[in-house]
């Protein structure tokens, strides 16, 4: 059965999404839950659901939409929300506006259910060649602007003050870090759904930082937990016909437990996670 589908295109181009999708948002979210921002990107998800929800009702492609509001979230937190008292307060208000806009606009989509559910659930059908191309195009882009500024980046996410004594452009590299997880969250909510799109870009990294201090192998290791999440669930969701997300999530999850048992087991203080 799941053989015969992989010869489908639609789970062949679900495949690759899952895999570009899995790269780049283990490299991210290591250093967004060292920066304290996994509210944040909630927040991104649900201006990303707006975002594709207004693409479902203008009949244009939703991942266009969903990248459009994903970065105006990410501008937004990155221009207003750079204070962390300031920060959940910007995105309470920005969360509450795009949930409730993205509401009001799949009540007036006329078209098939399945994909309003699609948009908070995920589908692996939801990726078409349009789609494949906007995420490749989208995913280096971010790949190639992370490579320029992860040093600095890095910097500025262990210790920021530190860093904007010594010259570093703290400010600048919030916004840019805020729209690079607006890029990655956008491509995440077609595959896995709004409502879990946190199973994919803060779980890796919680899971990554509570086994390892180091930043690089963190990175390697949330890539590699985010594309078992998404692949594995992919090949779930073929086998048993149910969405994606809730097997994302649940492969996650089980991932989280397991560092934090071997970090319990060789006696290392956790990671802020």
């Amino acid at each position: 059965m799941i053989g015969e589908l992989l010869g489908a295109t639609f789970v062949q181009n679900a495949l690759v999404a899952c895999a570009v999708l899995g790269l780049l948002a283990g490299l991210l979210t290591p250093l967004i839950v060292s920066r304290g921002m996994s509210f944040a990107v909630h927040g991104t998800s649900e201006l990303a659901f707006t975002g594709a929800a207004g693409a479902l009702l203008l009949a244009i492609p939703v991942g266009v939409g969903s990248v459009v509001g994903a970065v105006a979230a990410g501008v937004v937190f990155g221009l207003l929300g750079l204070r962390r008292r300031e920060r959940d307060s910007v995105i309470g208000v920005v969360l509450a506006f795009g949930l409730g806009m993205g509401v009001l606009m799949l009540s007036l989509y006329d078209g098939r259910a399945s994909n309003k559910f699609g948009l908070l659930t995920g589908s692996i059908v939801s990726v078409d060649g349009t789609s494949l191309w906007l995420l490749g195009t989208v995913a280096v882009v971010a790949l190639a602007v992370l490579a320029v500024v992860f040093r600095p980046l890095l910097f500025a996410s262990t210790d920021p003050d530190v860093a904007l004594a010594r010259g570093v452009p703290v400010r600048a590299l919030s916004l840019v870090f805020a729209v690079l997880i607006g890029l990655t969250t956008a491509l995440a909510v077609p595959i896995v759904g709004a409502i879990l799109v946190l199973a994919v870009m803060i779980v890796p990294g919680a899971a990554a930082n509570r086994l390892t201090a180091n930043p690089v192998r963190a990175m390697v290791l949330a890539v590699v937990i985010a594309e078992v999440s998404l692949l594995g669930g992919t090949f779930l969701s073929l086998a048993t016909d149910l969405p994606i997300s809730g097997f994302v999530a649940a492969i996650g999850f089980a991932a989280y437990l397991a560092c934090r048992l071997g970090a319990r087991l060789r006696g290392r203080t956790p990671v802020r996670a």
